[in-house]
């Protein structure tokens, strides 16, 4: 059990590292080209996060389906835990999505998609899993045109008020996160969560699979872009579309903002980050699949010398990866303050000191993060309350001569 959380809270520590670096540092060089921080973990990092969020999703439920006779506790606590989240999330609201968007809203929505999909067998989930990945990215293709524009600004508590469609609208489809089609990475993520990680075996298939995946992923989406005519053909259609050429390159480039334009079908077959794409989808899940693997795989190097640098590393990593709430929330509002006054590298190399020592220290004294604590407890409650009927306590009988 260590083996395998120490794996899975270092390899989201390094999908939180992946964020941070995606935030901070320049996404291109002078030549539009991706710089190398942003041409790694530009949309791997956040497709980790969401594929590990569906992992801790499968350790919730006891790494299998869950029954009917669990029902109630389950969706209880699942819905707790999304309804805080989007509490963190929509706290965050004033800060400026141009530095970084808020991922939490998204999450809370992907949250309560999930309920229904932890009463599957695993098969299920799965086939669920890549009817989402290849179906949704086709099905928004027909809705975006109809669907209201998204703002892409980080969402407040006002803005869920007066605009609750609009907002459900961003949050699911045409947002930075839309949690329809990402609904992949957590299926993808809850199948992880209920196999054996602590086995050899299985962090080796991990590994392998994932990079496959990765690689026939990029592999399909150059061939119909570069082999089959689909660059073409959307460079074409830049007249009709809502980007000017500038931006059509940046999009294919360094990605878009949760969607592609409709102008074309060509543009589905396009892989690069945050385009929601079936070869986004389906590559960024196997960078998150395989990256797991190597954690979980590193973490039975035997050899003395070896397992000693391993642990030099993986430790920080997982400490900070056991509470990358607190840690991404602290990062956003670092972001959004005046204490930013860095520039990008040096910016960047001393939040990724911080949250390393922040995180060995916190497990070494307090253990779990503070809104780690606060969302586990809120589910934990919303739990019991549902196990025991939702009954408010029973309250003593006050003897004769006792009463008011």
């Amino acid at each position: 059990m260590k083996a395998r959380l120490a794996g899975v809270d270092a390899t989201r520590g390094v999908a939180l590292l992946g964020m941070m670096a995606v935030h901070s540092l320049y996404e291109s060089d002078a030549q539009g080209h991706p710089t190398w921080s942003f041409a790694v973990f530009g949309g791997r990092a956040a497709a980790t996060f969401a594929v590990l969020a569906g992992v801790g999703i499968a350790f919730m439920t006891g790494r299998r389906r869950v029954r009917a006779a669990d029902g109630m506790p389950t969706v209880a606590a699942l819905a707790a835990r999304a309804l805080a989240v989007l509490a963190i999330g929509l706290a965050l609201g004033y800060t400026d999505a141009s530095l970084g968007a808020v991922i939490l809203p998204y999450y809370a929505v992907m949250f309560l998609l999930s309920i229904p999909v932890v009463f599957l067998p695993t098969w299920a989930v799965a086939v669920t899993g890549a009817a989402v990945a290849v179906g949704v990215p086709v099905l928004s293709h027909f809705a975006l045109a109809r669907l209201p524009e998204a703002t892409l600004l980080n969402p407040t508590l006002g803005y869920l008020l007066h605009h609750p469609v609009d907002l459900l609208s961003e949050l699911s489809i045409t947002g930075e996160y839309p949690a329809l089609p990402w609904m992949a990475y957590l299926c993808a993520g809850i199948c992880l969560g209920r196999l054996t990680l602590s086995r050899v075996k299985v962090a080796v298939w991990l590994l392998a699979g994932g990079t496959a995946l990765a690689v026939v992923s990029a592999t399909v989406s150059w061939l119909l872009l570069n082999h089959y005519g689909g660059l073409t053909q959307i460079l074409a259609t830049i007249p009709q579309s809502t980007l000017t050429g500038p931006e059509t390159q940046e999009m294919l480039n360094l990605g878009g903002d949760g969607t592609v334009p409709t102008v074309t079908w060509w543009w589905l077959a396009v892989d690069a980050p945050h385009t929601s794409t079936t070869p986004d989808l389906l590559g960024t899940i196997g960078a998150a699949v395989a990256l797991l693997g190597l954690m979980l795989l590193a973490g039975h190097v035997t050899v003395k010398r070896p397992r000693r640098i391993i642990a030099a590393v993986q430790k920080p990593l997982a400490a900070a990866g056991g509470m990358t709430l607190t840690l991404y929330t602290a990062h956003i509002m670092f972001l959004n303050s005046d204490y930013d006054i860095y520039s990008a590298g040096t910016g960047y190399v001393l939040q990724v000191v911080a949250v390393l020592l922040i995180g060995l220290g916190w497990r070494a004294t307090a253990g779990r993060g503070p809104l780690e604590a606060l969302v586990a407890t809120l589910s934990s409650r919303a739990r019991r309350w549902a196990e025991t009927g939702w009954r408010p306590p029973r309250l003593r009988r006050a003897p004769a001569g006792e009463g008011v």
